[in-house]
């Protein structure tokens, strides 16, 4: 338990910084100096704080396409889908549950980015920029070991490099769009199986209806309860955070 608030705590401390550092990668390849911006004499104080926190706005953002959050909420969003009660769970409840999930599984990488960067930082061992490049490292191994090679391929085509002799040679801003339509993939794939089981009741369903003549009564007000009752009897939200979590092993 305390290992997990631990790497919860990594989470709230590092990554912010990650972001951050991912986003000013993102403006100078873009061609734009943030820190000449900032300290340009023609800003002042109350407009350079706009801009940070315009960057600082990005930082949700990056979390989401670096982890493991963007499989799971897709995952708990089907899932809501498939037994079709429409607001039921809440999307507080699922963004809850994916954060905490997303924090759970990726606690490994959390504590190796905290023993190799956070620490050698704190202690005034490396630079800034030498702690962001080394705790990127573990997301990076990380996001590799669930992108597809396809889709990997597909982003370094297009980014007109040459073709990466080691994955260390592949770049940050090819790999994040390679590793989110892999994990969107992986999502779907789950989505699928997850859906199946869910439209068999709803044609059984709609079959005994029709065969009783009773076209006026919706299928889907029948058929909800004994999704439900499918859903629960299953323990349907253990088998669906364990698919989860060992999908990413």
């Amino acid at each position: 338990m305390l290992k997990r608030l631990f790497s919860l705590a990594i989470c709230a401390i590092i990554l912010p910084a990650i972001a951050s550092g991912l986003s000013y990668a993102a403006t100078k390849r873009a061609g734009l100096d943030i820190g000449s911006v900032m300290n340009s004499p023609g800003f002042t104080n109350s407009v350079q704080i706009l801009i940070a926190l315009s960057i600082i706005s990005l930082i949700p953002f990056f979390l989401i396409s670096i982890t493991s959050f963007l499989r799971i909420i897709v995952v708990l969003s089907m899932i809501r889908s498939a037994i079709g009660t429409a607001q039921v769970p809440p999307n507080s409840v699922l963004i809850g549950l994916a954060l905490f999930m997303t924090v759970y599984s990726m606690a490994p990488v959390f504590e190796e980015v905290n023993k190799t960067a956070v620490v050698p930082y704190n202690n005034g061992q490396i630079t800034q920029m030498k702690a962001f490049e080394t705790g990127m490292k573990p997301f990076q191994a990380f996001m590799f070991k669930q992108t597809r090679e396809r889709d990997l391929s597909l982003f370094v085509q297009f980014a007109k490099i040459p073709a990466p002799k080691k994955l260390s040679d592949v770049p940050i801003y090819v790999l994040i769009p390679a590793f989110m339509i892999s994990e969107l993939k992986t999502a779907f794939q789950m989505g699928f199986l997850l859906f199946i089981p869910f439209v068999i009741i709803d044609l059984v369903v709609a079959n005994i209806l029709l065969s009783l003549g009773m076209f006026m009564l919706s299928p889907v007000m029948v058929s909800l309860p004994f999704k439900i009752l499918l859903f629960v009897l299953s323990d349907g939200w253990n088998l669906i955070a364990k698919g989860l979590l060992m999908s990413f092993r």
